[in-house]
């Protein structure tokens, strides 16, 4: 197993710390209160931290990147100085495997496309001893579950389902590839102490009620900023029930209401997970100190007084749910479905079924799955929709095709894509996509915002549990509600499916024959790192410009960003992943699926240098070539999502200077800070309408720039008139260090020399 060193000096320590801080606080704490406090930085002085007010130093464990976002990750790496990362850190290319075929053609043929990259990634993962895992190998959050993730432990991952980790009782947290090069150089990393949202789960899950069913109705009530600046800690005899993949599963989805991470205290289910993947090592060291891996007695007999917000669900009662279209915290019972799609005139044919991913891809939810499966081959049902699996790491499918299920779905119709992303972050090479006909997929996934599944806007993507997916392409209507409802055979007959059933782990163990690591050199100093100057997908990184000192003045409107602006909408996935590693070539998808507020459109504002209508890069390139600085209008909850940091490098890149906004999502607005950005928010959120397509803006008072301290706009209007705005800010000091050197990294730099 991998780390156990590092656990047991983590362990060894732990218990010490947390006394600390339950003297220092002088009350009892809540599970990641006790992660926390235990994992400040060396220098960050031990103190009791307002949630959701002070900026603390912590010292995570590990971290984690993905091939997609690990590219710019390692590109700023390679300028930090460091000749070897300070904590134990990993590469798993996952995003880039396109799902059109299956999963060996796919993966044969994104091994041949995307050679260049993961050969870079290869080259620095050897280098500056980052543990390597190669394509095929599995989508990066199960291979962490399967691997890395410990109770008690504390990671980061450039990834915004990092949180799924929470499932073995680790604060894990997304973060931009800034941060992750933070504490790969040794550095602290920086978070305001987040506040504490409690759920206490009641009952035991029955019928065809799922984990994700807990997700599904916590989404709905929290919404999609809901969890903004909080970890949502789970907990009760509920909480007990479920399986530890169970548990990563509703982890995983908390990104979705925009919660910090998500975490469940060690119980009797992570300890038999630990063992079954191989490390009973581990669970025997997290047995020794198990009272400090859970929340204090008094904390679960008293939930008020210390969680921020309670939220109470009986799992017993829980119906299982369908969220969307186009948003996930859109619940909708399964039950109510058919009165709630008629009345917003959503397509009820169900085009495609697909399991798996990230979110749901364990032994337990594919042998619930292939549970009802297998009854469609049994009752003589045919499958109306097409069926997609997409296994999470090679070890669930060499188990899975070990064990019969692989073949029990292909009995049906399935196809088993490669153990990577896929469909989930719009991978998918979707036959008949372009002609964007109005259309509904089900799947297991964790977002369905408009065009992320296959690039189709009229596509109604909706979320829910793999085996409601399953029943739901076999019936093919989303209306269709197994609990009550039959369909006909093929004999005329009308038959019922039965409730799913499975295995929390496999009866005969988990097994695999490579499952894709590739370990560091001991010695990297040898290794070279080539970068062609004429790559269309790699670019060495140059530093950005620092801050000159004066007061921005005669900036224009890039665009003023109408409703849900998601990193998706800034940077988009699916095509133009290919040029994650590539500054220049990514930024020509900036702010493209942006919603104009001026003309309902996307991709087309208004060049205030000609008067002209034109693609947003384009627009923003001239103004760069004039030297005229721009701004960015957003909306609530601007950068929801994707932790994916190419969303603010390439404004940043491009020539703006400030994005101002309603409300930031937590990752996007700390990336923003990291690239020398202004992400500013309205203090009125009513002066958003003061802002027209031809304005120029003035900032009064950027040159007395500190913590606390609005900052003042001027507004000019084209008839001659202005208005001066408010704008807040959560910048401290540092982060304020950081905008004058021009980024987090030039000052990392600058300290290292």
């Amino acid at each position: 197993m991998f780390d156990l060193d590092l656990i047991k000096k983590v362990y060894a320590g732990l218990p010490e710390k947390i006394n600390q801080a339950k003297k220092l606080l002088n009350r009892p704490m809540t599970y990641a209160e006790k992660i926390l406090y235990s994992h400040l930085f060396e220098t960050q002085d031990m103190a009791s931290f307002g949630r959701g007010k002070d900026y603390v130093d912590f010292a995570p464990d590990r971290v984690a990147m993905q091939d997609a976002t690990a590219q710019m990750a390692l590109l700023q790496f390679i300028n930090s100085g460091k000749k070897r990362t300070a904590v134990p850190s990993t590469v798993h290319c996952d995003h880039l495997i396109q799902a059109q075929v299956e999963g060996k053609a796919d993966l044969t043929v994104a091994k041949s496309a995307n050679k260049e990259v993961y050969d870079f990634l290869e080259s620095v993962s050897n280098k500056y001893g980052i543990g390597f895992w190669k394509p095929g190998a599995g989508i990066i959050h199960q291979v962490v579950l399967e691997n890395y993730a410990f109770p008690g432990g504390m990671m980061i991952g450039t990834d915004s389902h990092t949180v799924n980790a929470g499932g073995l009782g680790m604060v894990a947290i997304g973060v931009g590839g800034a941060d992750a090069v933070d504490v790969m150089a040794g550095m602290a990393w920086e978070l305001k102490m987040p506040k504490m949202i409690g759920v206490k789960l009641t009952g035991r899950l029955n019928g065809w009620a799922a984990p994700k069913d807990v997700i599904l109705k916590v989404a709905g009530i929290l919404t999609v900023k809901g969890g903004t600046g909080a970890i949502i800690e789970y907990f009760g005899e509920g909480a007990k029930s479920l399986s530890a993949t169970g548990k990563g599963t509703i982890c995983n989805m908390g990104a979705e209401v925009g919660a910090t991470t998500s975490i469940f205290a060690y119980d009797e289910s992570m300890e038999r997970y630990l063992k079954a993947t191989g490390r009973a090592d581990l669970a025997e060291l997290a047995n020794t100190i198990k009272d400090n891996l859970d929340a204090d007695p008094e904390v679960y007999a008293d939930p008020e007084k210390y969680y921020d917000q309670l939220i109470e669900i009986n799992l017993s009662e829980l119906e299982p749910h369908v969220n969307g279209p186009f948003t996930p915290d859109r619940a909708t019972p399964i039950s109510e479905m058919g009165k709630v799609a008629a009345e917003n005139g959503w397509p009820l044919e169900v085009s495609v079924g697909l399991i798996g991913s990230c979110t749901n891809s364990s032994y337990e939810d594919i042998s619930r799955a292939a549970s009802i499966a297998r009854q469609a081959e049994e009752k003589g049902l045919i499958t109306k929709a097409e069926f997609t699996i997409t296994p999470g790491s090679e070890q669930v499918r060499y188990t899975i095709e070990r064990d019969g299920f692989i073949d029990t779905f292909e009995k049906i119709g399935g196809k088993v894509f490669a153990n990577a992303c896929g469909p989930c972050i719009g991978q998918w090479s979707r036959e008949g996509a372009d002609k964007q006909e109005k259309n509904t997929i089900v799947h297991s996934f964790n977002r369905n915002f408009s065009k992320r599944a296959d690039g189709n806007p009229n596509t109604h993507a909706f979320v829910t549990s793999p085996e409601m997916v399953t029943a739901l392409a076999i019936a093919g209507r989303l209306d269709f509600n197994p609990e009550t409802d039959t369909l006909v055979n093929k004999n005329g007959e009308d038959v019922k499916l039965d409730l799913p059933s499975g295995f929390e782990l496999p009866p005969k163990g988990f097994d695999v024959e490579d499952p894709g690591f590739q370990a560091p050199a001991e010695d990297g100093s040898n290794v070279t790192i080539n970068v062609a100057d004429d790559s269309k997908r790699l670019q060495l990184l140059y530093p950005f410009e620092a801050w000159d000192g004066t007061n921005i003045t005669g900036a224009k409107l890039l665009i003023k960003a109408l409703g849900k602006c998601t990193t998706d909408h800034i940077s988009m996935a699916g095509p133009w992943l290919r040029f994650r590693g590539h500054l220049d070539n990514i930024s020509n998808n900036m702010l493209i699926g942006a919603v104009n507020a001026f003309n309902g459109e996307t991709n087309k504002v208004k060049n205030q240098l000609n008067g002209s209508y034109d693609e947003v890069p384009k627009v923003q390139r001239e103004y760069k070539a004039a030297g005229i600085p721009t701004v960015v209008v957003g909306d609530q909850n601007y950068g929801e999502g994707s932790s994916r940091e190419h969303a603010a490098m390439e404004p940043r890149h491009l020539g703006v200077k400030a994005v101002i906004v309603k409300s930031f999502a937590r990752i996007h607005e700390t990336n923003l800070k990291k690239q020398g950005m202004l992400g500013l928010t309205f203090a009125k959120e009513s002066d958003y309408d003061l802002i027209f397509e031809d304005d120029s803006f003035n900032f009064i008072d950027l040159v007395d720039f500190a913590p606390n301290k609005q900052l003042t706009l001027e507004v000019v209007h084209t008839d001659g008139s202005s208005d001066t705005i408010k704008l807040n800010h959560t910048y401290n000091q540092q982060q304020i260090e950081w905008f004058k050197a021009g980024s987090a990294l030039n000052l990392i730099r600058q300290q290292n020399a």
